[in-house]
């Protein structure tokens, strides 16, 4: 949570962290847990990039399921499973608790417009039993996150 708290502090952003009692492994239990709706919570999905082998960073709104074909369509980004020890190495982040700062070597973050529709949303803070709140637009802005849509509009 540290890094986190580092992290947010050298971005300029305005967060609240909190160590839950119960579970914030899921969406669904996140969303319990901080007394919000699902779409709230930010959930930090780690893939492979097909093109150059990099990971990317999706930030996916806990109402979403990304829809990798639709991404790859769209956006030309083709991503595929990672390997959660690689996740680990790479971003310093266990699965479970990838928070969306704080990474030790800068990542391509990609971020679901869904999120910028609320006020507050809810992220991993490194642990699977801690969360930060943050107004996604100046997430989005303090990490340069390219704004897609990650399932198709209605």
């Amino acid at each position: 949570m540290a890094r986190v708290a580092d992290a947010a502090a050298a971005l300029g952003l305005s967060i609240e962290l909190k160590v839950m009692e119960q579970s914030t492994r899921t969406a669904e239990d996140a969303a319990r847990a901080c007394g919000c709706h699902v779409g709230q919570i930010v959930k930090s999905l780690v893939f492979e990039d097909a093109a150059n082998g990099a990971l990317a960073l999706l930030l996916v709104s806990g109402g979403h399921n990304a829809d990798l074909e639709f991404i790859s369509d769209c956006y030309g980004l083709t991503l595929k499973r990672c390997d959660g020890r690689r996740v680990r190495d790479e971003t310093g982040f266990a699965i479970g608790g990838v928070a969306p700062i704080g990474h030790l070597a800068p990542i391509p973050i990609y971020m679901d417009t869904t999120l910028l529709d609320y006020e507050t949303v809810w992220a991993a803070a490194g642990r699977p039993d801690s969360v930060f709140s943050v107004d996604p637009n100046a997430l989005a802005k303090a990490i340069d996150a390219e704004k897609i849509d990650v399932v198709p509009k209605p």
